[in-house]
């Protein structure tokens, strides 16, 4: 039976020995650019290690994740994500009523996972069209280059306002999303700065553009500008 669309998505295929936290942070950044997140649930226990529970403020963002996502390669794993079974705590505690005082009570459980899906066919152009998906998604939440003075164009971007626990895994996933990323370097002797390599000046072009303004968190849109050189 087909679950129907909901707030919550169901994602595995996930990588079981990443850390908790960081499992939560990499798939906020990553679904975060389809819609207002208000829960990553991910457990530490065996029986659910490489899953999580992505929940969206509405259902449209939630489906538009879901296609923008499936099959996008998470630590070489093509990810997959379904709608969930059941409510999310979270969901019903916004809601409120008795929902929310039997989700306040179960706090701390995930919702349940759906049946595992049968393969598709296609999956080729799936992923095709998913990959549209994300850039356009991308492009949608930056908001254009439009604001920022980006500096003369060539290969390399230098990316800054980030968290101070942003990772270079975190934005990789996020920067490899478009074709020719090749390089992600960190700062650690000052947090908050990146720079991102690409094949070509074009590539880096449509990546400043579609991630320009991007929120990592609600509070951190990413400012980019193409790197000085010389």
């Amino acid at each position: 039976m087909d679950i129907p669309p909901n707030q919550t998505l169901y994602v595995n295929n996930l990588p079981e020995k990443i850390k908790k936290h960081e499992l939560q942070q990499l798939l906020y950044a990553l679904f975060g650019q389809f819609g207002r997140i208000i829960d990553v649930v991910a457990m530490r226990t065996d029986k659910l290690r490489g899953q999580a529970w992505v929940v969206f403020a509405d259902i449209a963002a939630a489906t538009s994740a879901l296609r923008g996502m499936q099959g996008f390669p998470f630590y070489d794993k093509p990810i997959r994500v379904t709608f969930a079974k059941t409510t999310s705590n979270a969901v019903a505690i916004q809601k409120g009523g008795k929902a929310a005082k039997a989700a306040k009570a179960a706090k701390g459980k995930p919702p349940k996972a759906p049946a595992v899906p049968a393969a598709s066919e296609g999956k080729g152009k799936e992923a095709a069209a998913a990959g549209s998906e994300r850039q356009a998604a991308a492009a949608a939440a930056g908001g254009g280059a439009g604001a920022v003075e980006v500096g003369k164009p060539n290969p390399k971007l230098f990316v800054e306002d980030l968290p101070a626990a942003t990772t270079a895994a975190m934005l990789e996933m996020l920067f490899q999303q478009f074709p020719g990323c090749k390089e992600v370097t960190t700062v650690p002797a000052k947090p908050g700065i990146a720079f991102v390599e690409f094949e070509t000046e074009m590539q880096a072009s449509v990546a400043l553009t579609g991630l320009q303004g991007f929120k990592i968190t609600p509070q951190n849109a990413m400012r980019i500008t193409y790197s000085k050189q010389g």
